[in-house]
């Protein structure tokens, strides 16, 4: 069983800066391609950014590129989402997602692609 435990997210005033992080137990970590998404409300789940097994590569949505960084540590199971200048647009419900096999930019932005999902961490963000 594939356990993601999100956190991190919380309330935060427009500029500010937030880190989100996501556990996983129940499959080796290494060999999952691990991805954000986030979901506002009203709105439909959109991608936000996803890396590799090894982390050498990584992929944005282009509303977040330049602010949000992606990394991963293998040693503890972990894949982070660094969120910088923040917006308001950006309030959302953030959901960690994995999946096994490839990445490629041609496919790491699909929510149908991701197996397993952790249940979301709020970030609100305020004008």
């Amino acid at each position: 069983q594939v356990q993601l435990v999100e956190s991190g997210g919380g309330s935060v005033q427009a500029g500010g800066s937030l880190r989100l992080s996501c556990v996983v137990s129940g499959r080796t970590f290494s060999n999952l391609v691990m991805g954000w998404f986030r979901q506002a409300p009203g709105k439909e789940r959109e991608s936000v950014a996803a890396i590799s097994w090894g982390g050498q590569a990584t992929y944005y949505t282009d509303s977040v590129k330049g602010r949000f960084t992606i990394s991963r540590d293998n040693a503890e199971n972990t894949v982070y989402l660094h969120t910088n200048s923040l917006k308001p647009e950006d309030t959302a419900i953030y959901y960690c997602a994995a999946r096994i096999g490839l990445i490629s930019g041609a496919t790491w932005s699909s929510p149908d692609r991701y197996g397993y999902w952790g249940q979301g961490t709020q970030v609100t963000v305020s004008s």
